[in-house]
């Protein structure tokens, strides 16, 4: 006799087989069945199930659920909705009573982004599952028909990020046993090479511009500060006598003036004497008040108007373009190839970390290889000159 179908060899997890499956005639299988786990919650006196479609994902659920109910972080799963979890991080994030893993309140550009992937994206495909229903397959198949609609992998990644900040505040809560979000494969980034025009290329691009856009520009080519910490740059934070720019704060386009992007963007970046120049000259041209680039002294620039307008004088002069983004991957890399060392340049840069100014910008010098290995001989040479030396 067949064995029975909804026994299995590992305990705790059942297998089940479809209405139509031929175990249910003593035959072999002729379905894709599924496998239910479950564990017993003495504290609540029930019984908790759920569902896979894998033996692997129902076993690591069942380990991970056992864990949880004995440190009492598990409960029975509730029937929230992921639309309605969602909602309720949304909200709960926007008043600050839910926060970043590091403490730190959510950033207002942020939140919108989290809303319009979870409204546009997460909710219209996951929306009516219950939260502690859905599974690592499930998003899994979720990824790929986000590929297959030729979304980048960056898109496919952010479209992510808030559902990871719900299934970890669910987790903990006891909410869900596990996060599906773990061991999820996510599409690999294509990211090509940053242009990040030479000191060469970057002055051809200044002199191609007339003097308010040449110190826009400059200021983001030779200072690396963000689109956002540009637009809401004031006069008082430049300190042309003792050549320095401090970034107190960035420019949000529905609040206005924000904190910069994280604690490290609090941070003072050196003039170098080219760019204090252009600035000495743009702040002879107008009152020294209020924001730096700004439309007036107190309505900043609008980076779309400042794209356009530089980039017919790039065109004109047959150069190419870039962005304000791209300008200060042009700082970052005339940083570390100055010589300016990693701390240095990832403090100027408003990074978090020194992995961060490496891995962002480490690809941007291709002839670094050379220049380390003349300074290595260089070492060598020096140690082999010196007094004591064996070869002496």
């Amino acid at each position: 006799m067949h064995p029975n179908p909804k026994r299995s060899k590992h305990p705790g997890v059942d297998v089940r087989h479809s209405r139509s499956c031929g175990t249910r005639g003593g035959l072999a299988c002729s379905c894709r069945p599924t496998f239910q786990a479950h564990v017993w919650s003495a504290r609540d006196h029930k019984r908790i199930r759920k569902t896979f479609p894998t033996l692997k994902e129902a076993r690591r659920w069942r380990s991970e659920a056992q864990v949880g109910i004995a440190r009492g972080t598990l409960r029975p799963p509730t029937r929230v909705t992921v639309a309605e979890a969602s909602a309720a991080w949304i909200e709960g994030a926007a008043s600050g009573l839910l926060r970043t893993r590091k403490g730190t309140l959510y950033k207002p550009s942020a939140l919108r982004s989290y809303e319009q992937a979870l409204r546009l994206r997460v909710v219209p495909a996951l929306g009516h599952r219950r939260l502690s229903d859905v599974t690592t397959s499930e998003l899994q198949q979720f990824v790929a028909e986000l590929q297959s609609l030729g979304l980048e992998s960056s898109t496919i990644r952010n479209a992510l990020m808030p559902l990871r900040a719900i299934y970890r505040r669910a987790r903990r809560g006891g909410d869900v046993g596990t996060n599906p979000l773990d061991g999820l494969e996510l599409p690999r980034s294509a990211r090509g090479r940053r242009l990040a025009p030479g000191p060469e290329l970057a002055a051809a691009l200044l002199a191609a511009l007339p003097g308010p856009d040449q110190a826009l520009w400059a200021t983001a080519l030779y200072a690396g500060l963000r689109r956002g910490e540009l637009q809401a740059l004031k006069w008082p934070e430049v300190d042309l006598d003792g050549g320095r720019i401090s970034v107190v704060a960035s420019w949000d386009a529905k609040i206005g003036i924000v904190l910069p992007k994280s604690a490290a963007g609090l941070r003072d970046v050196p003039l170098a004497p080219t760019l204090q120049a252009i600035l000495s000259r743009h702040g002879a041209h107008r009152r020294r008040e209020g924001f730096v680039f700004g439309r007036s002294a107190t309505v900043p620039f609008e980076p779309s108007t400042a794209l356009r307008r530089a980039s017919r004088h790039w065109a004109a002069a047959n150069l190419p373009q870039l962005t304000l983004q791209e300008a200060r991957h042009s700082a970052a890399s005339l940083m570390i190839a100055s010589g300016i060392s990693a701390k240095a340049a990832s403090t100027y840069m408003g990074h978090a970390g020194i992995s961060i100014t490496f891995d962002c910008y480490g690809h941007l010098l291709p002839g670094d290889e050379n220049v380390a290995r003349a300074r290595l001989e260089q070492l060598l040479d020096a140690a082999r000159t010196a007094p004591g030396h064996p070869e002496d």
